[in-house]
């Protein structure tokens, strides 16, 4: 260690070249929010000095913007559909160099061994993953999931050198309400003074005070300025995110000014594979906030040392002596073009390629996890009906459902409304445990004929999510999820129309986040084919239909749950 530092201080001080000199730069330095020309010299990975400097290697870039590697606050890898490798070679490409990964959704499926699967593939990629436990699986008690963690569980890898703390905290009508299992866990984060994030929509007043109370340190689910500045003024971290599902940025911007913007961060909770390749990552999100009015320079003061301040991570965010030179080369800064990204002074990717390749590492304990009951022949018949049901209505381009009440026509072996448009049955079958749980209901609105769509990414206990207009298409998309170990399948008039296998926990791909986007674009033009509503992505509306915490109705294994009233409700 002596040596080295000695070594750096003589490169710092020019008594010996650097490694690496990126000449002429435009620096966008996130410490004084300034741009201004200058060298930059790197040396073992490490930002050694900035000024006038000479290398061994030299790199003119004249007219380039540098700046410091991006830092995602918050996101679900297993939401792109493939492995931490494979989301490694895409997001570094768009400048993308460490990312906090809550890896919620494999621990929902395969619980510890999940976790550590998740670990095991962030080894020896470009791209640093600080992980935070998660703290609610299940994320309900209406469901049943893979697993269930509890605090003595998460005590084994809570002082991992990747782990940073616990995961959003989900459940705060019990910790508002001192609830002694999620308790359990905040003490135990607290014990060894990790950090904690934050999910609490819509709170307010006394009730945010007791749930931030616990040492709560961050939000990503504001949809307001007005929650934002709510969260702000109690000391919170705000994440502004672009995600598939959900978009926030634009609407949370009122909320930056002079005194706040220094602890507001981007994130992408979840993003899927098409948002990816076709928007960006973190790069998005500041070309976003940049046309909507955010100062470019804090844009990325936003997406790289305020993330790094938020969660104490030494060293990165900034491009300084004994940074780490996790740098992006920008041909400009309003479209925020990334053309050069370096990981730790080594050159990962140019014009939107990854020049890395990753080990394979040992998935067979994620494979095989779609296991239920054979299916009967009238597994998916309702056993009691009325002519007035309740019904799950979809509202375009939003992951809220109505309640609605509707008379209910039954011919032709299908439901159909009053004024004729037909209604599609939805059904959850558990598939950790064997259970035999299958809840049924109808939906309205999003004009499927004759097939059905099945989906074993269904958030966020993961069971397995069906729609269909006829019970034997349904059964058919099922059963060869199983055979492909997860994923999604379309099935019509009795054969399998096209499927993509997701066989690590049923919600990753093992090939590249290409081929899974070649795939899925194939088959959304299939379902659109079938008449599914361009309002709608059928896949993503699937994965939220068995969530029962976003309003209003929907279905998990156990049956038919009212988010509002937070109850089970009967179909008629």
């Amino acid at each position: 260690m002596r040596d080295i530092i000695m070594a750096m201080i003589d490169v710092a001080t020019g008594r010996m070249k650097a490694q690496l000199v990126f000449k002429n730069v435009n620096l966008v330095n996130v410490f004084t929010g300034e741009i201004y020309k200058t060298d930059v010299a790197v040396h073992d990975g490490y930002i050694a000095g900035v000024g006038e400097y000479h290398g061994a290697t030299e790199l003119d870039m004249e007219g380039k913007y540098l700046c410091p590697g991006f830092i995602d606050g918050h996101v679900h890898i297993e939401s792109s559909l493939v492995t931490p490798g494979e989301f490694a070679k895409a997001v570094v490409a768009r400048g993308t160099t460490a990312v906090i990964a809550d890896p919620h959704e494999i621990a929902n499926v395969k619980g510890i061994s999940g976790i550590k699967y998740m670990i095991e593939g962030a080894e020896n990629i470009p791209l640093d993953v600080h992980v935070m436990l998660p703290s609610c699986v299940p994320a309900t008690p209406f469901e049943n999931a893979g697993s269930v963690l509890k605090a003595e569980d998460l005590l084994e890898l809570i002082n991992h050198p990747r782990v940073l703390g616990l995961g959003e905290l989900m459940d705060f009508p019990n910790i508002i309400g001192c609830e002694k299992s999620i308790i359990n866990k905040i003490v135990m984060a607290k014990n060894v003074h990790k950090y904690m994030d934050g999910h609490a929509p819509g709170i307010s007043g006394k009730e945010l005070n007791g749930y931030i109370l616990p040492g709560v340190r961050t939000e990503h689910e504001c949809s307001t300025a007005e929650e934002a500045m709510e969260r702000l003024r109690l000391g919170m971290h705000i994440m502004f995110r672009e995600g598939s599902a959900a978009r926030n940025l634009v609407d949370l911007i009122p909320a930056l000014n002079d005194s706040t913007f220094s602890r507001c961060m981007f994130c992408t909770d979840d993003r899927h594979p098409e948002d990816i390749l076709v928007s960006g990552h973190i790069d998005n999100n500041i070309r976003v906030a940049i046309n909507n009015g955010v100062d470019p320079v804090k844009a990325i003061q936003m997406a790289t040392i305020n993330a790094a301040r938020c969660y104490n991570i030494e060293n990165v965010g900034g491009i300084a002596p004994g940074y780490k030179a996790n740098i992006v080369i920008l041909n400009d800064l309003q479209n925020v073009e990334v053309y050069q990204v370096y990981k730790k002074g080594r050159l990962v990717a140019q014009d939107g390629k990854a020049l890395f390749e990753i080990k394979s590492i040992n998935d067979s304990k994620m494979r095989n996890s779609v296991n239920f009951k054979p299916l009967a022949d009238k597994c998916f018949e309702f056993k009691s009906l009325s002519d007035s049901m309740r019904v799950i209505g979809l509202l375009p381009h939003s992951l809220v459902t109505k309640d609605l009440k509707l008379n209910v026509v039954r011919k032709d072996g299908g439901y159909y409304t009053e004024d004729g448009e037909q209604l599609l049955k939805l059904a959850v079958i558990e598939r950790h445990h064997a259970t035999g749980n299958i809840g049924l209901a109808l939906v309205k609105g999003m004009g499927l004929k004759n097939g059905s769509v099945a989906s074993s990414v269904a958030h966020d206990s993961h069971n397995i999510v069906v729609i269909g207009d006829n019970d034997e298409d349904m059964k058919l998309a099922v059963e060869h999820l199983q055979q492909i170990g997860g994923g999604i399948a379309i099935a019509a008039q009795g054969e399998i129309k096209d499927s993509l296998a997701l066989p690590i926990a049923g919600l990753m791909s093992d090939k590249s986040l290409e081929e899974v986007q070649d795939k899925l674009e194939a088959m959304l033009k299939i379902a659109y084919g079938m008449g599914i509503s361009r309002d709608y992505d059928p896949f993503m509306t699937l994965a939220f239909l068995a969530l029962p915490v976003i309003p209003e109705l929907k279905l998990t294994d156990l049956g038919l749950f009212d988010v509002v009233n937070f109850k089970f409700v009967e179909q008629r």
